[in-house]
């Protein structure tokens, strides 16, 4: 198991890529606008990490991949485009579980869905004669020999009691997660894109996913070399020769330390960009339900009835409630419960916050002039 000693560097590290999370929490995007960008993302994470593995479809491949009627037949990259988007979609579904084997498991079996049986699941024995290795695609040579088959099931077992029981960091967690499932090699295919999948489900469950938005599996394929040499860390190729237990693991460890830094910082500065954000989430709305916002907040009207509001505007009940949902969708209402019915609204924190602006882009949209 790598052991983690903080130096005074990967502190710095960690402090920063804190504070690019605190920033992150003082701002207030609407719940529409967040969806839409967790789903980019995602797409450029599922296209970003096969391009690692070196599937060779492009980012535009890969929108339409994603685009089609699943029924379809695909083939082998178009396959593993699909499976990994879907293992996303399944992790983000089980956020709240504990990391576990099991998981382990579930996420592997989804990326390499429609392969052989033998690919699916821990490996098991070789053939005689036959060493199970990691070869370079492209000289043939042996790159990693990883731990035996049979050694397998007990290192699986000791990284999900360190997950659940150690005080590390949960930065340090995700990074060490990510080297463990790429060093025990427990599957016969898919333990890089499980790897990133996993530390990355441990990032958001410990709260530095940066709300879903942007992908950390781009900054890992930038320089693929650079992420390989990283988790060799130039030790020998077999495991038992320095792997299981590397000198200077701080070599990954600031390595990947500094890809968060960097994509965190990135997230923020996109979402920095508030009136851009206000602008997207507007646009999304139909001029009715813009005009209706607008009247809402040049009245001061800060909570009502439908069918109050109704009566006054002279519109039916059922129309002030479609605007209502829609409004709701993206942030600039909220639902007032009580019991399980929805009495009355009330405009959000957001809207209030950035009532000035919203008023002003609705002159722009009256005009014509910031419509997009």
């Amino acid at each position: 198991m790598i052991h983690i000693t903080l130096s005074n560097d990967l502190l710095r590290r960690i402090i920063k890529i804190e504070k690019n999370r605190d920033l992150l929490q003082t701002h207030h995007l609407p719940e529409g606008v967040v969806h839409r960008m967790r789903r980019i993302s995602r797409r450029k994470s599922t296209y970003a990490s096969n391009r690692i593995e070196g599937n060779p479809l492009s980012e535009e491949d890969v929108e339409k991949v994603l685009n089609r009627d699943p029924h379809g037949h695909f083939l082998k990259p178009e396959q593993e485009i699909r499976n990994y988007y879907q293992a996303l979609e399944l992790l983000e579904e089980k956020k709240n579980e504990d990391f576990s084997k099991e998981l382990i498991l579930q996420v592997q079996a989804k990326v390499v869905q429609g392969s052989s049986k033998e690919k699916i699941g821990l490996r098991g024995p070789m053939p005689p004669g036959v060493l199970f290795a990691v070869y370079d695609s492209n000289t043939g040579n042996i790159d990693y020999i990883p731990p035996e088959y049979c050694d397998v099931p007990k290192l699986l077992e000791e990284l999900v009691a360190y997950v659940r029981t150690s005080d590390d960091h949960p930065l340090i967690k995700a990074a060490v997660v990510h080297y463990q499932m790429v060093t025990i090699h427990p599957f016969e295919d898919g333990n890089g894109r499980t790897a990133r999948l996993l530390s990355g489900y441990l990032l958001e469950k410990y709260g530095y996913g940066f709300l879903g938005i942007g992908s950390l599996d781009e900054y890992f394929a930038y320089d693929p070399e650079e992420y390989y040499d990283s988790l060799q860390m130039g030790l020998p190729a077999l495991y038992y020769s320095g792997r299981n237990d590397p000198p200077h693991p701080e070599i990954w460890i600031t390595y990947f330390l500094h890809m968060v830094e960097l994509y965190s910082a990135a997230v923020l500065r996109s979402v920095q960009k508030d009136d851009e954000a206000l602008y997207t989430a507007l646009s999304h709305l139909r001029t009715k339900e813009r005009r209706f916002l607008a009247y809402l907040l040049q009245n001061r009207i800060y909570s009502f009835a439908p069918a109050e509001t109704a009566r006054i505007l002279r519109v039916s009940n059922r129309t002030v409630i479609n605007w209502s949902a829609e409004l709701c969708r993206y942030g600039f209402l909220e639902p007032v419960m009580s019991g399980q019915r929805i009495r009355t609204y009330r405009v959000s924190d957001y809207s209030g916050q950035y009532q000035e602006e919203i008023l002003a882009r609705e002159e722009l949209f009256k005009t014509g002039r910031g419509i997009i």
